[in-house]
């Protein structure tokens, strides 16, 4: 039965109560959107880069659940949005404009390899977003709305390739630069080469090789390293990304390359990446980094105790074995800034946050109270070399005294030197020592 005849009007006081209902659902929904603050977490949890971003996107979580345990930010808690570009680099692009566009993120931190950052860099500019990049990379890139908060290059490969110089670091005369086949580890080895014939080192000194993502048969590259290593001290920089990690340092230990013989120094692997390694004949290689999980500081105590709770809690795999390491470092130190950034501005308004972010200081797990430059939107860090122990940790063996200013653009390259107005050489602030910490 119609209970509208064709000829009837509904009465009045239904079509205002029906009305007001309609009015009351809407603002009630805009009212219940405007009681959180979202924030983006973009990193891969499935494919060749989860080995090293689902920790990140973990460590996320828990600092975003610490604040709100504190009462959240300008009096709302802060809503995490997840997504999984799946290590698929348009992928990420497309998952960085659903996060600005239809899920309105107030800032998004995310991304690991040089050509995720790339690919999403267009759509942050575009639509005026905030990206937090928490990893070492290339340098040759400064923006208007990402802030780095990894290390450039003369915040870990200049100064790592120097320590593999010295007396120290075994006197290295020849140099093997090895990595996955993408812009980080080609243009890190392009200012790498302009700088070892800046310190004399001839071109048939280099040896130069890449493999693309998920590699997995390292037997013929390692030996062809057994061979070009004859007769010079030789080290190998190593820009390899990803799960292609783990055959690259079977096969080291598979042919009885050691340390001694030809050190390997590191720049994206760290504790998360040797987990699921027989560390054992891995021990004395290196890695380069700003932070190691064996820092002994007490704000490095109290961050590893707060992990190992969030861990358990949220019984996230892995368990107790799960460790800490510099991009989770990074990537706590950028929330918190940004945190910061959001309480002084008094708003959660993209250009008043960017103005507010840069200066702010964060007491960094490292120990340093670490600050992020305002004109180049680069953390100050300090650099630190560590050797693989049996259980997976770093014994660090040379550090600088403090942290350091970024050079977002290279001055060994010459088109990038052009860029740099205020640069200054050597890269280290102050004198650099080889205790422990």
């Amino acid at each position: 039965m119609n209970y509208l005849e064709p000829k009837q009007k509904a009465p009045f006081f239904s079509l205002k109560f029906f009305l007001l209902a309609v009015v009351f659902f809407v603002t009630s929904g805009v009212a219940h959107a405007a009681d959180t603050i979202k924030v983006g977490v973009l990193h891969s949890l499935s494919g060749t880069m989860a080995i090293s971003e689902t920790s990140l996107k973990d460590v996320a979580l828990m600092a975003i659940e610490e604040i709100n345990n504190k009462g959240g930010l300008l009096g709302k808690k802060l809503e995490p949005v997840v997504v999984d570009p799946a290590s698929d680099w348009p992928l990420f692009a497309e998952k960085a404009r659903e996060l600005i566009q239809k899920q309105k993120v107030a800032v998004t931190f995310g991304c690991w390899t040089s050509v995720s950052r790339k690919s999403v860099l267009p759509v942050f500019e575009e639509l005026n977003g905030l990206l937090f990049y928490p990893v070492q990379y290339e340098g040759e890139e400064s923006s208007y709305n990402v802030f780095y908060t990894g290390a450039a290059p003369n915040q870990q490969a200049i100064p790592a390739v120097e320590y593999l110089m010295s007396e120290d670091g075994g006197g290295a005369k020849r140099w093997v630069l090895l990595g996955t086949d993408y812009v980080y580890p080609r243009t890190t080895n392009k200012i790498l080469n302009y700088f070892l014939k800046s310190k004399g080192v001839a071109k048939k000194d280099i040896m130069e090789t890449y493999t693309p993502f998920g590699h997995s048969d390292y037997q013929t590259i390692v030996a062809d390293i057994k061979k070009f290593a004859a007769g010079k001290p030789t080290a190998v920089v190593s820009t390899i990304n990803g799960d292609s990690n783990v055959p690259f340092y079977k096969e080291l230990g598979n042919q009885g390359l050691k340390a001694e013989d030809i050190p390997v120094v590191a720049f994206s692997v760290g504790e998360e990446e040797l987990r699921g390694i027989d560390t054992k004949p891995l021990v004395g290689h290196l890695a380069a980094w700003n932070y190691f999980m064996s820092v002994k500081t007490p704000e490095n105590k109290a961050f590893i105790k707060k992990w190992n709770a969030y861990v358990k809690k949220n019984k996230l795999p892995g368990g107790s074995k799960r460790v800490t390491n510099d991009p989770m470092e990074a990537t706590y130190i950028g929330i918190k800034m940004w945190a910061q950034a959001v309480e002084q501005a008094g708003t959660t308004d993209i250009d008043a946050v960017r103005q507010a972010i840069g200066g702010q200081t964060v007491q960094s797990p490292s120990g340093f109270k670490i600050t992020m430059d305002a004109k180049n939107h680069h953390l100050h860090k300090p650099v630190v070399i560590g050797e693989i122990q049996e259980n997976g940790q770093f014994d660090v063996v040379w550090k600088t005294d403090g942290p350091i200013r970024a050079q977002a653009w290279s001055p060994f390259i010459p088109e990038s030197a052009k860029k740099v107005a205020d640069w200054t050489y050597p890269w280290v602030c102050g004198n650099c020592t080889k205790a422990k910490f």
